[in-house]
């Protein structure tokens, strides 16, 4: 196995600054994805108000081997956000691993490291070449292997944490990433706000773990100063932008300390920390159109909670 470690998992500091700065005061999501926060999101999977990863799975489940077909018998597999490559097994298990270079690509290198470990444990044959980095920023992934053209993996509907604007931007990298290939890609479906309410504000109360984790990491790597208990974790859909959204409230007026600098917040003023945008099939099969792919075959669950598509990515 060789490991990659890319560019670092990104200025956290800088951006911190530049986020508490602003107003309204906003960080990208991606900064959950510490060891810790890795963990929690795993947590967070198994919960049973959080439908997207056992909809996903069992998409993936009944539909593996139709969607391995479209990629055909050499591939450099890229997965994008691995995580816990929990999801890909079903893939792997699709394709001859005697045919497949697996690229998993994360900012989390502890948390991707291990994962790796355990998967290179279950595939020995597997040519596996981990790259931690951040995959909305300029990367180098490895040559493909003669004969093989590349396919992207973006599961989770982590797509819907971006903006639109990045939305926009991440796709048409990975359709000048992957051309001659595709994307397969997971997306949240537009549905009952009740639904998405109970899955971001779960009863155990670990997605509020998750989302203050981000500023104890703040604590942890940064020295980032603030009274116990100042922040709160407030989740809710926005009908308006199709979203939901997560924030840290200021659950009294105070002071985040860093760097030197020093940022006010009054109460109830927020960090938004993520927002999670939902999609119609047509909708964001338009949206992959313009960034340059050609939409195929789509799958969803009876429910029609939750979609998988096949994007080709033109060109070679």
């Amino acid at each position: 196995m060789n490991i990659d470690t890319g560019a670092g998992p990104g200025p956290f500091a800088a951006d911190l600054h530049a986020a508490l700065g602003r107003s309204p005061k906003a960080i990208s999501p991606k900064y959950f994805y510490d060891e810790a926060g890795s963990r929690l999101f795993e947590r967070i999977c198994e919960l049973p108000e959080y439908y997207p990863t056992r909809t996903e799975l069992a998409l993936l489940r009944a539909h593996a081997a139709g969607m391995a077909a479209r990629f055909g018998g050499r591939v450099q597999l890229v997965e994008y956000g691995a995580g816990a490559l929990r999801k890909v097994r079903l893939l792997l298990d699709a394709l001859p691993c005697d045919g497949v270079q697996f690229v998993p690509v994360d900012i989390s290198g502890p948390h991707l490291l291990a994962a790796c470990d355990a998967l290179a444990g279950d595939y020995p044959d597997l040519a596996l070449q981990p790259l931690v980095a951040d995959f909305t920023r300029p990367h180098t992934l490895p040559p493909c292997a003669p004969g093989a053209r590349r396919v992207g993996f973006f599961p989770g509907s982590s797509i819907g944490n971006f903006t639109p604007a990045e939305a926009d931007a991440f796709l048409r990298l990975a359709a000048g990433e992957l051309r001659g290939g595709g994307l397969l890609i997971g997306i949240d479906l537009v549905k009952d706000p009740g639904l998405l309410h109970a899955a971001y504000n779960d009863a155990a109360g670990v997605t509020a773990a998750f989302n203050l984790n981000l500023l104890e990491r703040a604590r942890r790597e940064l020295g980032a100063e603030f009274p116990a208990g100042g922040f709160a974790h407030l989740a809710f859909y926005n009908p308006a932008y199709r979203r939901i959204e997560m924030h840290l409230r200021a659950t009294r007026p105070l002071e985040l300390r860093l760097g030197g600098e020093v940022y006010p917040f009054h109460e109830g003023e927020t960090l938004h920390t993520e927002h999670s945008h939902k999609y119609t099939v047509a909708g964001f099969q338009a949206l992959a159109a313009r960034a340059g792919f050609k939409p195929g075959q789509v799958w969803t669950d009876p429910n029609r909670w939750f979609a998988v598509l096949w994007l080709e990515a033109p060109g070679g």
